[in-house]
């Protein structure tokens, strides 16, 4: 079943699978939005997120900001933390240390000419050290450290070759490095695809990689489509979705949408084709066994909803 029909058959059934919806407020860049954060992470005591944060009427000219959370759903702007030009951040914590990523967007003449992946790591959140770049055209790379320690590595083409080879407009790739110094282009360039996740004309890729107890990964991801013609505009539909790989037969389990644009409050679109757009951001574990699972929305502002864990193993410890 196509993710377009999965999502038709969630949405009218989502009011039992989402029990809280709540939009995040942030404070200190008020002239902005802010969306499409990291997932809220633990740090040395603190629970902070990264946001994307741009003015509503401009598009790709974002910068990526740390906040502190404040409030059940407040965040306050980290004064003076360190500023990057990226948008869409995201977390892992590896090995000890805890790396930023986000998409670099590169112009030429005011044109969007490439845009690519900058990592940052360290184990200061004020002085994180930029220390490589994934490959041209490529969004949506992630770590996750493994039962072993070593790194899986999560890829996700999107060009001519993958529409001609496999139909889908993306895949996912994965790898496995020993160390974040062997984070190179040729790594992810070279991950092996995962394939069966995406049907004709889907797209998607990976945003949160979770280690489970059974040493599969559990994976928090987005899946998107177009939407042709409604109401004279070409939709591009974004959903959350969940799985799980075996990293050792490539297995993939339980491909489906956990939540749509209509489970997160309502709320304005940044383009006419981003109204029924949510971007994964990942989910945190609460201690009623459920999960809080955060969203952009629209690509104007950051949500939360509240749903049954979505994997069959539990986290590994």
């Amino acid at each position: 079943m196509g993710i377009q029909q999965q999502k038709e058959l969630f949405d009218q059934q989502r009011a039992e699978k989402v029990y809280e919806s709540c939009q995040l407020t942030f404070h200190g860049v008020e002239a902005f939005d802010v969306y499409n954060c990291s997932v809220p992470f633990e740090w040395k005591g603190k629970t902070y997120m990264y946001g994307r944060i741009e003015y509503r009427d401009e598009w790709a000219r974002s910068w990526v900001r740390l906040f502190e959370k404040t409030g059940e759903d407040d965040y306050t702007l980290v004064p003076d933390s360190m500023i990057y030009q990226l948008e869409d951040p995201f977390v892992s914590i590896v090995q000890g240390e805890l790396v930023l990523g986000g998409t670099h967007v590169r112009k030429r003449s005011g044109e969007i000419e490439n845009y690519y992946g900058y990592f940052y790591r360290g184990t200061d959140l004020e002085n994180m050290y930029y220390f490589t770049t994934g490959p041209d055209h490529m969004k949506d790379i992630r770590l996750v450290e493994l039962k072993d320690g070593r790194i899986g590595v999560f890829s996700r083409p999107r060009n001519e070759e993958i529409v001609k080879k496999y139909g889908s407009e993306a895949m996912i790739g994965f790898a496995i490095i020993d160390k974040l110094d062997d984070l190179t282009d040729e790594v992810v360039l070279n991950a092996t695809p995962i394939e069966g996740i995406f049907d004709d004309g889907e797209w998607g890729g990976v945003n949160q990689p979770i280690l489970l107890e059974d040493g599969r990964i559990g994976i928090i991801g987005h899946q998107s489509y177009i939407q042709p013609n409604v109401n004279g505009v070409d939709l591009s539909v974004y959903v959350n979705t969940a799985f799980e790989f075996d990293p050792e037969t490539f297995e993939v389990v339980s491909n489906r949408v956990i939540a749509t644009r209509s489970c997160y409050p309502e709320g304005p679109a940044k383009k006419p084709n981003l109204v029924d757009c949510t971007f994964t951001s990942g989910m945190v574990m609460r201690e009623d066994g459920k999960v809080d699972l955060y969203g952009g929305m629209g690509d104007v502002h950051e949500g939360r909803i509240v749903i049954d864990y979505p994997f069959s193993a539990p986290i590994a410890k």
